[in-house]
């Protein structure tokens, strides 16, 4: 569209004109403010005279019925987990296109693509000046081959920028420099519409930045020019009034509004915030609240832009020029928050931050929040139910610099100041700084069997440690900078102690982690640690001084100074008049125009990678890291016709909410699994392993990770913890999953796999889909799914089938041990429902291809087939 077609506008921006899209006369002034972007996108692709605008303009029904509009996303964001088996794809699909003698560069991103490097380091050394430098040292090592695989992608494919190791997590780099909120196309603006690979995506949200976390998968194809095909969503408005109170942090605030919203239920829904407090809020509280947005279930939380918006992306040293095209886009496009307006939620939420107290969340789930007065109480009546132990059960002994210590259930193992969620707001850190100053001058210290680590999301935040004289206290306390980027929350937090893990395994301990992320799954930490309690930065310092989460804060010590006087945590806390005097006085603009200033240059490791010059990547058999995808083997220009499911056997039969780190290969990679034994056959030696997330540009390594999470409950082996089940194609009895999935494989018989209820749920992860995929499911029946990974599933050609409303596995007797008939699609590919017969047993399930576009691309066989026919043929 250019500004002389109808549909067009011209508005004033300092002292030029610019182009924006006409929605002038279209009934947007009720409208919430997060579908305002969309209706835009809608708009400047199809005109006003579209059923899509029509839904649009009739939210709120149209939500309740299920209609579906296309959004068109201006840009990709991934991070190197995720996007390199993106770009594996992307280079498969070059490698697919000249065996077809069609032109490879036809493959190509078609909006910006934008990668963060910031899932790959690992908190191997801690508690030493220099654990940073040897953290990354150690990173480029180890994933010397898949950075030069990044390196060939930035050069190969036009509009894919890599931000290099070490300068951030990419949604901090997201809000302090990537986001444009307006984009600026010269002859025409609109909306940054930000869509990710990390479910964490939404942090953006908190600039007015519609974006959220999209799978893997579903990014390939948006990338390469398909729209985002989404439902309607209902638009939950949330009033925010009052202010924290002395001792409350916005970490507090954040746990609670998860609780809240996640009991609520509010998964597939927007998620809007607006009230009087959004006037004292600032972007930083803002971003961690967006941040946790796939913790309580929704698909954004979106602040309308307003003042705070503009005065922040000033602070951050964003040019003038961008920053009064998005005041005069918002103020003229409807976008500029109007605290009087009357909006048409689907349903309002109140929180009165008044109410806020001191909380943690866990052990297993980040709306299990918890006053943090009723914290001891509420871990030793967790800790009975998970594993049967009391804090009081006899300790192992154990020797930690030659000094013996018992090592009690409930000993702080773990104390990490990690992840985007909190290390984007100053408050926070200046108060976990300031709690570790406080500490040192009463001569405390973290107990020694504490893994203590600060990761934070930007180098920015040392920035401010540095000038505000923070840096030796912390330093001192053991919480020296172990790296910039996802490092503890994502499972990166190296191995426990050695003797603590070594009583964790010998002995049973229930050791726990306290972290300042955003996710506290089973198993997703470290495999060593059974509790996990996410808290603010200063409560993992004060966690770490007490080595226990059997604590009462408010009546026992924190431990003793030099004449023996009890300190508790009261005495030590900072007070927020004194935190925003130190935030005034250190945090300055010119800290992120010398972060930023280089941003895509990278230090002198990242110069020193060489990289192949060629269009087609060519790949090496003998690599652990990087294989060729089979996804597109033996691809045809014409897709195959769809089939019924016939004579298939359940892989897996799990309960509910069963998330994707249940489903995806995560963390560390230990020997003794399919996964471990594939690398040792190859020759990788233990020390060499790394982890999942650095070898997703394997298949073959991911493959066998998948289902293998070592607190996976499958109903098939009941008396057994992680990935098996029960070779019923076969008849060996029980196996690993992979090991069942390659005899069912070799027989030629399809696999299913039974679920309850939020199938899914958790991170956008492409693996928990593919892997499946590749272990041969052709379909996961559950009585509901979560919105990413349903979606994924489509994107791999997998089907997701639902359980009629009242019908479970249960309710039906199915246990799994079944063959399943599943009819209907190889005669109308467009069925609501298909038959099913389980061995006498017959009922049916709801499709959920829920749009024409999800139908299309299930007949293709998955997105990217789909997709890569489009191009090629183009």
């Amino acid at each position: 569209m250019t500004s002389a077609e109808p549909g067009v506008r011209q508005i004033q921006v300092g002292d030029r004109r610019i182009a924006v899209t006409d929605l002038t006369g279209l009934p947007v002034a009720r409208m919430p403010y997060s579908l305002r972007p969309i209706l835009e996108s809608v708009v400047r692709h199809y005109g006003t005279a579209s059923e899509q605008v029509d839904a649009l303009l009739d939210w709120n029904s149209a939500a309740a019925d299920g209609r579906a509009v296309d959004l068109y996303a201006t840009r990709v964001f991934l991070h190197d987990t995720n996007g390199v088996p993106t770009l594996v794809d992307l280079a498969a699909m070059r490698h697919a296109a000249r065996e077809l003698e069609r032109d490879p560069a036809k493959v190509n991103p078609q909006i910006p693509a934008e990668l963060v490097v910031d899932h790959s380091v690992i908190v191997d050394v801690f508690g030493t000046a220099d654990a940073y430098e040897r953290n990354v040292d150690i990173e480029y090592e180890r994933n010397a081959e898949r950075y030069r695989f990044l390196k060939w992608g930035q050069q190969s494919f036009e509009g894919f920028e890599v931000v290099p190791p070490g300068t951030g997590i990419m949604h901090q780099v997201n809000i302090e420099y990537l986001a444009r909120i307006v984009e600026d196309h010269g002859d025409l603006a609109y909306p940054d519409v930000c869509l990710g690979t990390d479910s964490h995506t939404t942090m953006v949200d908190a600039l007015g930045v519609l974006g959220w976390g999209i799978g893997g998968i579903e990014a390939e194809a948006v990338m390469l020019g398909e729209p985002f095909t989404m439902l309607v969503p209902p638009v939950i408005g949330f009033r925010l009034t009052g202010e924290l109170p002395e001792g409350a942090t916005t970490t507090d605030l954040v746990l609670t509004i998860t609780q809240r919203l996640r009991s609520h239920g509010v998964v597939g829904t927007f998620v809007e915030f607006f009230g009087p407090a959004l006037a004292g809020m600032s972007v930083a509280d803002r971003a961690t609240i967006a941040n946790m947005c796939p913790e309580f279930g929704a698909t954004c939380a979106y602040f309308p832009i307003d003042q705070a918006t503009v005065d922040y992306l000033r602070f951050t040293g964003r040019p003038e020029t961008q920053v009064q095209l998005v005041e005069s886009y918002a103020r003229e496009q409807g976008l500029w928050y109007d605290p009087a307006a009357e909006i048409d939620y689907a349903d309002v939420l109140e929180l009165d931050l008044d109410e806020i107290r001191p909380s943690v969340a866990g052990p297993r789930r980040p709306q299990d929040r918890v006053a943090l007065d009723e914290s001891k109480a509420r871990f030793r009546s967790d800790l009975v139910a998970l594993t049967g132990q009391t804090p009081d059960d006899d300790a192992p002994v154990i020797d930690l610099a030659d000094v013996k210590v018992p090592l009690r259930n409930g000993a702080v193992a773990v104390a990490a100041i990690t992840s985007c969620t909190n290390t984007s707001n100053p408050e926070v850190m200046i108060a976990a700084g300031l709690l570790a100053r406080n500490a040192v001058h009463h001569g405390l210290s973290p107990q020694p069997w504490v893994k203590t680590s600060l990761s934070p999301g930007s180098r920015v935040v040392t920035d401010y440690f540095d000038a505000a004289g923070l840096t030796p206290v912390l330093d001192e306390i053991g919480f020296s900078l172990t790296g910039y980027g996802c490092m503890t929350c994502i499972g990166a937090s190296g191995p426990l102690i050695e003797a603590v893990q070594d009583a964790v395994r010998a002995e049973g301990v229930s050791v726990a982690a306290v972290l300042s992320g955003n996710r506290n799954f089973d198993g997703r930490i470290n495999p060593d640690v059974r509790l996990n309690y996410l808290a603010s930065p200063p409560l993992v310092v004060a966690y770490a001084l007490a080595g226990t989460v059997d604590i009462d804060f408010a009546t026992q010590p924190l431990g003793h100074d030099s004449a023996g006087r009890p300190i508790y945590l009261r005495d030590i806390w900072p007070k927020s008049e004194e935190v925003a005097e130190l935030i005034r006085s250190t945090v300055r603009p010119e800290m992120f125009a010398a972060a930023y200033e280089h941003v895509f240059e990278g230090d002198h490791r990242w110069a020193a990678i060489a990289t192949p010059e060629s269009s087609v990547f060519e790949w090496d058999e003998e690599s652990t890291y990087l294989r060729r995808p089979p996804y597109l083997d033996g691809v045809t220009l014409e897709p195959r016709l769809v089939r019924d499911i016939r004579g298939a056997r359940a892989l897996a039969v799990l309960g509910d909410q069963i998330t994707t780190d249940h489903l995806s290969p995560a963390g560390a990679i230990p020997p003794h699994t399919p996964a471990g034994e594939y690398l040792l056959e190859r020759g990788v030696q233990r020390f060499q392993f790394n982890t999942y997330a650095s070898r997703r540009g394997n298949h073959e390594v991911m493959m066998r990770g998948t289902l293998a999470n070592v607190r996976l409950r499958n109903a098939l082996v009941p008396e057994r913890e992680g990935g098996y089940t029960l070779d019923l194609v076969g008849g060996s009895g029980e196996r690993t999953i992979f090991d069942a999935a390659q005899i069912a494989r070799r027989e030629n018989v399809p696999l299913v796999i039974l679920g309850g209820k939020l199938y899914g749920a958790g991170s956008s992860r492409d693996w928990a889909a593919k892997g499946p995929a590749l272990l041969g499911v052709k379909a996961v029946i559950a009585e509901s799914f979560e919105r990413i990974h349903r979606s994924n599933l489509i994107g791999m050609g997998v089907l997701p089938l639902e359980y009629v409303p009242g019908e479970s596995a249960a309710t039906l007797g199915l246990t799994g041990h079944e063959r399943f008939d599943i009819v209907g699609l190889a005669e109308n590919p467009s069925a609501e429902f298909v038959e099913v017969l389980a061995d006498g047993t017959r009922f049916r399930l709801r499709v959920r291809l829920d749009t024409d576009r999800e139908r299309e691309y299930y007949r293709a066989g998955g997105i990217m087939k789909y997709v890569f026919r489009r191009l090629v043929t183009a």
